[in-house]
């Protein structure tokens, strides 16, 4: 027999009654019965409930074992009665009597116990990880984690791509984020950086002339934390091709990324239909560049019905440049209750609220001073149907603009009796992200939002520039490599209308996928770096790599990445990307576990040249 095993703790099933058997594993829970001992025996697969008795010669030992021990029993296996059956276990139609026992790693008090549900704080799971792990929901996720970077490598060599690495340590190259810089103990006064993702590299292997590239790719950056990114690294399915157009990258990911949420989804639907919504468009209607179009509710500019309106504070403020009332409906949302719950999230979000108004059927009052009778009166002819009901528009706006610009709004958004709308206002920039916000809170308090789907869409037309509204100053607003739509001529307009073959897939609210058609022209990438004040020196020295090769025949080429990390964890429904990375950061980017960063020690610092001045 095997030296610590026969069997694991899922292989066991009726057709072994009677077998001898060696088992390893974890107690995972124990329950004397008087005199007779169970313990649910746990390892990687799954669980076995052995037993013992008094006239075991194993007995005495087995009580003195604990939850988290890690022992080995050798035993025989036995039916279950009929009633004690657990059909929830592949296991459950039998157990194992244990004939003798070795610990083979005895375990002290638990800082946090593993069988169970408890709650415990995120610093105590992260500083304990490897107990943490042991948890079933853990185990859960990073064999999904697993599966699912299996399954993407196999549909991308499915897909006739191959699989290339690249280096790790690298030169210092700004790509939005800090880098994690390297000191050189040859080169003294010199650093490397980890790469904050395989970028230049994998277009010089386009312009090697190697023609579809993918890789599961580390990536590093120095980054403030937050619950979908983490602050140190990452995953990514880095791809590239070369002679492209943008349809081309779509078409390649998108049946690689739905047949993963088909696989791994748990039955949830996976929508087909994938729609590009411009850049702009998807901040006027959502709120943000990454909406979650389960969600169904679509924002609206109602700056006309607002303009030279008795609403001052609107009218007022439409009379400032780039300003504009956007108008967020809620199918459902009308009653004062709700409209007031959402100004409390307004509030909680730094508002002072948010406008509204909502639709309902038109009450006695309303009729009686419509008509000019009592409301006695009034109620009597409703009842009766001698007159009709409507509906009439409720709450402070409905007041302020009068009843026609109010039915103008309702049939602008498709609204009718039990519906609201709310209304927020000013400089787009400045109020669409709390916009974004409340298109979700509206849509969640409402059961708008289908849970059981994943709806993505793609993100294009990103402007390449923006000015800054204090200094004047024309930037990069986003990727500088990317070409711009147009080219060359393109560059020679209005910085601000210049847009950029860029990309982003967008899932549930997240974003999966970032990429571009590259800028692989060198006269053109200089002019568009010129435009935002580098010039041709400076783009030599950051960048010379690139650019160097960009001289030797570069064919057309673009791709994209897509992190694995959260598409783990949309998979697996956790809200903390923490949840799917076996060795995360906490939130402070420090490794409770392996106690990181540390202070170096003296002779390595002398030996880097380095020295470390003390913070005041």
């Amino acid at each position: 027999m095997h030296a610590y095993r026969s069997h694991t703790c899922a292989a066991l099933t009726a057709a072994n009654v009677g077998d001898t058997v060696r088992l390893s594993g974890w107690v995972h829970r124990v329950r004397d019965h008087g005199g007779v001992l169970f313990i649910d025996l746990r390892d990687h697969y799954g669980i076995t409930q052995v037993l013992c008795d008094a006239d075991s010669s194993a007995f005495a030992e087995l009580e003195k074992a604990r939850s988290e021990w890690c022992i080995q029993i050798d035993g025989e296996v036995k039916a279950r009665d009929e009633s004690l059956i657990n059909p929830k276990l592949p296991t459950g139609e039998i157990e194992v009597y244990v004939r003798s026992l070795e610990v083979l790693g005895a375990s002290e008090e638990l800082p946090l116990i593993v069988f169970g549900d408890q709650e415990y704080p995120e610093e105590t799971r992260l500083r304990f990880r490897y107990l943490d792990l042991r948890r079933e929901v853990m185990q859960e996720n990073m064999k999904l984690r697993s599966d699912v970077v299996a399954s993407i490598r196999r549909r991308m060599w499915d897909s006739e791509f191959r699989e290339y690495q690249t280096p790790i340590i690298t030169a210092s190259s700004p790509e939005g984020a800090r880098d994690f810089l390297v000191p050189s103990r040859q080169h003294p006064g010199k650093f490397y950086a980890l790469p904050q993702a395989p970028q230049q590299f994998k277009q010089l292997i386009m312009v090697s002339g190697f023609d579809k590239y993918f890789q599961i790719a580390p990536c590093f950056r120095d980054e403030d934390p937050r619950a979908d990114r983490s602050p140190t690294d990452f995953y990514q399915l880095d791809i590239e091709m070369s002679f492209v157009e943008q349809q081309d990258v779509f078409d390649t990911i998108q049946p690689v990324l739905t047949g993963i949420f088909e696989e791994f989804g748990g039955g949830k639907v996976v929508d087909q239909d994938w729609p590009q919504i411009s850049y702009r468009d998807a901040a006027k209607w959502y709120g943000t560049d990454k909406p979650d179009l389960r969600n169904p509710i679509k924002m609206q500019d109602v700056s006309e019905h607002f303009a030279g309106s008795g609403f001052a504070i609107f009218a007022k403020l439409l009379e400032q440049d780039g300003t504009e009332i956007r108008a967020i409906p809620a199918p459902g949302g009308g009653s004062r209750k709700f409209c007031d719950r959402m100004n409390k999230f307004a509030q909680g979000e730094g508002l002072p609220g948010m406008g509204y108004i909502f639709w309902r059927e038109k009450t006695a009052d309303a009729v009686a001073q419509e008509l000019g009778i009592k409301v006695k009166e009034a109620q009597a002819k409703l009842k009766s149907g001698e007159v009709e009901g409507g509906m009439e528009a409720a709450g402070p706006l409905a007041k302020n603009i009068g009843p026609e610009r109010t039915e103008a709004i309702r049939q602008q958004l498709g609204l009718k009796i039990g519906d609201a709308a709310f209304f927020l206002g000013g400089k787009p920039k400045v109020f669409e992200a709390v916009a974004g916000k409340a298109r979700v809170a509206i849509g969640d308090e409402l059961g708008l939002t289908d849970l059981n789907r994943f709806a993505f869409a793609w993100i294009v037309d990103f402007p390449i520039y923006e000015k800054d509204a204090e200094t004047g100053k024309v930037d990069f607003e986003h990727n500088p490599f990317s070409m711009p739509q147009g080219g060359m001529e393109a560059l020679n307009g209005d910085p601000l209308d210049v847009l950029g073959y860029q990309y982003d897939l967008s899932c549930n609210g997240y974003e999966l996928v970032s990429g571009a058609i590259r800028n692989h022209r060198p006269e053109i990438m200089y002019k568009a770096f010129e435009i935002a004040g580098y010039g041709a020196d400076e783009v030599n020295k950051r960048f010379g790599g690139l650019v160097n090769a960009f001289q030797y025949g570069a064919p057309p080429h673009g791709g994209c990445a897509a992190g694995i990390d959260r598409i783990v964890m949309l998979l697996a429904e956790e809200a903390n990307i923490r949840e799917v990375i076996m060795f995360p950061m906490n939130q402070r980017a420090e490794d409770l576990m392996m106690n990181a960063p540390s202070e170096p020690m003296s002779d390595q610092l002398m030996e880097l040249g380095l020295r470390v001045i003390p913070q005041e």
